[in-house]
């Protein structure tokens, strides 16, 4: 009896307990709501809508259609930056992952000191963007001045020059999840495989990789988007140059990537505007299509396993 009345004690208890909050939750979940509508989904809405008009200020908006997407289709510099953003993204994902994977693969070792370096791996993840471009940027000139040449001169060293940079800021960062990926890895299944015979390779592509799959897929996916959605870097690296002058006199930036010309497109004419903002509602569904295909590949394989 005793034990009966302490449960309905503690279930009353309980409802009452409950019963408040979800009368004030309303109450409480609006400001946060309230400032999201106003944050975010307002401002994207009226970007979309932007998007099918000719204005310089959003008080002037006129709605023209689909003008502003099919300009942006013809624009050659849009195609050109779409396609090298493709070229970085796809090298920076090898690149980075690679060699974050390979860093935390030696840090898990049981090294003297790991501690230390993976707080000096990590270290270029705090450093802003446009910092990084200014001293990168210097770094590359001086090494580049020997040669007659500048990291804005060549599309080349300017290429490379992007993806050493995002390499150097994010291989600490990709590193920091691959290591709490490794940490996981039941030691019993190291253990099984040692007995077994299978040598380290065998235990690495067998055992550790299928199993820190979750940790694969949240870099993949991070490093991808941050990728496409590149922009300060570019900006003061080298600001998309050098220019290329094509025969029907259309000027294109040989290293400017997507973000770097949806900014050049609103900002420098302020004509096109319009254009720019369908150029970055077209930016938004090509960057979630891409993030939705590669997690939803990525993360079929960790139900596999």
């Amino acid at each position: 009896m005793k034990r009966r009345a302490r449960k309905s004690n503690a279930a009353l208890s309980g409802k009452l307990i409950r019963r408040p909050i979800q009368r004030m939750f309303p109450i409480f979940l609006l400001p946060t709501f309230i400032a999201f509508c106003i944050g975010f989904i307002y401002p994207f809405a009226k970007g979309i809508y932007l998007s099918f008009c000719k204005f310089t200020t959003t008080s002037n908006a006129k709605w023209i259609g689909i003008g502003n997407y099919i300009k942006a289709f013809q624009d050659a510099s849009f195609m050109h930056a779409f396609q090298y953003t493709a070229m970085v993204a796809i090298v920076s994902l090898i690149v980075i992952n690679l060699l974050a994977f390979a860093v935390a693969y030696a840090l898990t070792r049981g090294i003297k000191g790991s501690n230390t370096f993976r707080t000096v791996f990590f270290m270029p993840n705090l450093i802003g963007g446009i910092v990084l471009g200014y001293i990168w940027s210097m770094i590359f000139d001086g090494i580049l001045s020997r040669y007659g040449t500048s990291i804005v001169l060549s599309s080349t060293y300017g290429y490379w020059g992007l993806i050493i940079l995002m390499a150097w800021q994010q291989i600490g960062y990709m590193m920091i999840i691959y290591i709490a990926g490794l940490q996981s890895v039941p030691g019993d299944l190291i253990e099984a495989a040692k007995i077994d015979g299978a040598n380290g390779w065998h235990t690495l592509w067998h055992i550790t990789i299928p199993t820190i799959m979750p940790s694969i897929t949240i870099c993949t996916f991070l490093t991808l988007t941050n990728s496409f959605k590149l922009f300060d870097q570019n900006l003061v690296l080298n600001g998309g140059q050098p220019f290329v002058f094509m025969a029907d006199g259309t000027v294109i930036r040989s290293t400017e990537m997507l973000a770097l010309n949806i900014y050049n497109t609103f900002y420098l004419n302020a004509n096109s505007r319009g254009v720019g903002q369908a150029k970055a509602v077209m930016f938004f569904v090509l960057v979630a299509t891409i993030a939705l295909i590669q997690f939803s590949a990525t993360r079929s394989k960790e139900v596999q396993q």
